[in-house]
Parts: C-alpha cells; sequence; structure tokens
C-alpha cells in the first residue's frame, strides 16, 4: 500500500500498521478516537490526552527529544510525526528504518485533510470522515469576535504566533486581526518596547507551552493596556479531533471578553 503525506513523501506499507508510534500529542488523540487501541504502541511525554494512554503506553521521549533506542525496541511498523512538532534531523534519522507519515499543518482544511489521511492509513476512514464532517460542521459556524491580538506562547522572551501558523489562521477565522503584521513571520520575539508600542484589544496568554502566572498578566496589562487572559492553548493549536471541542470553548470565550 502506498500513501502520500502532507510532505508530498510516498509511505510504502506492507499491510495495516499495528504497531504505531505517534510523536504528536494532538494525533495521539486523534489515533484514540479513531480507535487504534492497541495498535499505537509508543508516545511522546507530551502525548497527555487520553489520559489511560498517557499513563499506560510507552513514552519515547519529548517531541523534539526522542528515544531512538525505545523507538527500536517497540518495532514500529507506522510513525506518525508533524513537520513543526519534530525536528528535521530527527524525522530523517527514523524514515531510514521506518515507514514515517509527516503532516504539515497550516489551517483548518489542512486537518481535515490529515485526519481522512490517518483514517486511511489505519483503515478507519468512516471514523475518519465523520470526524471531520463533524469538525467542519462546527468550524462553518465558530463564533465571531472583533479586533487586534497578540497570541503568546512563551515569556523571557516574548514569543507570539504570527499568522503563518495554525494558531494565526485560528485567531483570523475567529475574525481577529493579528498585530504581527510580517505575513511570513512564524513566531517572532519581541521586545517590552516594541510591545507597549502596538494598538491591541486582547491579550492571549496560551496554556502550553510556557506556563503563564498571573504575574505575566499583570506585566502585560501594563505594557499593552488591553485585556489579557489565559486561554487553553490545546483549543488554539490541537489540530485532530481536539477540534470537536474548539466551537464550544470559544463561544464561552467571547463571553468572557
Amino acid at each position: 500500500m502506498e500513501f502520500i503525506d502532507q510532505m508530498n513523501r510516498t509511505i510504502r506499507l506492507e499491510k495495516t500498521p499495528r504497531r504505531i508510534v505517534s510523536l504528536v500529542p494532538s494525533q495521539t488523540e486523534l489515533l484514540y478516537d479513531l480507535g487504534c487501541k492497541d495498535r499505537v504502541v509508543g508516545i511522546t511525554k507530551f502525548c497527555i490526552h487520553p489520559d489511560k494512554w498517557f499513563r499506560e503506553k510507552t513514552r519515547v521521549g519529548g517531541t523534539k527529544q526522542l528515544n531512538f533506542d525505545r523507538i527500536a525496541e517497540l518495532e514500529p511498523d507506522l510513525i506518525i510525526a508533524n513537520k513543526e512538532e519534530n525536528t528535521k534531523d530527527d524525522i530523517e534519522r527514523l524514515a531510514l528504518d521506518y515507514p514515517v507519515y509527516i503532516s504539515d499543518i497550516s489551517n483548518v482544511d489542512d486537518a481535515l485533510k490529515m485526519i481522512q489521511a490517518i483514517g486511511q492509513i489505519v483503515n478507519e476512514s468512516n471514523r475518519a470522515q465523520v470526524l471531520s464532517n463533524q469538525i467542519l460542521n462546527d468550524y462553518q459556524s465558530w463564533p465571531q469576535l472583533d479586533g487586534k491580538v497578540l497570541y503568546f506562547i512563551w515569556a523571557n522572551p516574548f514569543m507570539v504566533a504570527g499568522k503563518n501558523t495554525f494558531i494565526g489562521q485560528v485567531l483570523s477565522d475567529l475574525g481577529l486581526e493579528n498585530a504581527i503584521d510580517d505575513p511570513n513571520a512564524r513566531y517572532p520575539e519581541l521586545t517590552e518596547l516594541e510591545l507597549s508600542h502596538l494598538d491591541l484589544e486582547y491579550v492571549f496568554l496560551s496554556s502550553e507551552p510556557f506556563p503563564f502566572k498571573e504575574k505575566h498578566i499583570k506585566r502585560l496589562e501594563k505594557l499593552t493596556q488591553s485585556k489579557v487572559l489565559l486561554v487553553d492553548g490545546e483549543m488554539f493549536s490541537w489540530y485532530g479531533s481536539r477540534m470537536l471541542k474548539m466551537k464550544s470553548y470559544f463561544e464561552t470565550l467571547v463571553n468572557t471578553l
């Protein structure tokens, strides 16, 4: 069997995979919701959903710090990775020994295509189609916001999500204007001086990967003179079956702004 991944690479499999290693938290959860159960043998330490898998599955390191010996011990017949979540060197090394499917997600349409592709690979196309249809239906009725926003993913230095990211596209789909003008900027760093010169309505502090606290809220309120709040990073950046929860979360978010 041959499949084309989102990097336009050909993946060759002798049969439906039975020993899958997932290197991407959102795609690990997708595999669970596709009914893969015992077919997933390895996950990363950041694959926290579902909790049962997080507690029971073999962990193969972090998304960017993989334990290659542990992966080899699992004898995978498929590895699922992502262009942004995993490093190019790690993926190239793994691809020498195993079939590796690489996703590349910039928007909701990319996410839906990934869900359907993985569904086909694991012989769960019907489940994948049902998930995709439900996500698309929700997406078409997302609530709308208005205003200029910065979405922070890190502090010390301050780093934000630019327009050319999945997060940036989600913000745009919600009707918000990203304060980062450069259309090619992905995760630019900003100084306090630069922040103080921006005209913002909102600042979103993601719950991941940086653990923002109350002190960061106060600091950024003072710097930006805007409404600053902590948001659930999974709802802005997880491009698997967790997208089923996005509409409800965004509706709640709208009511708090």
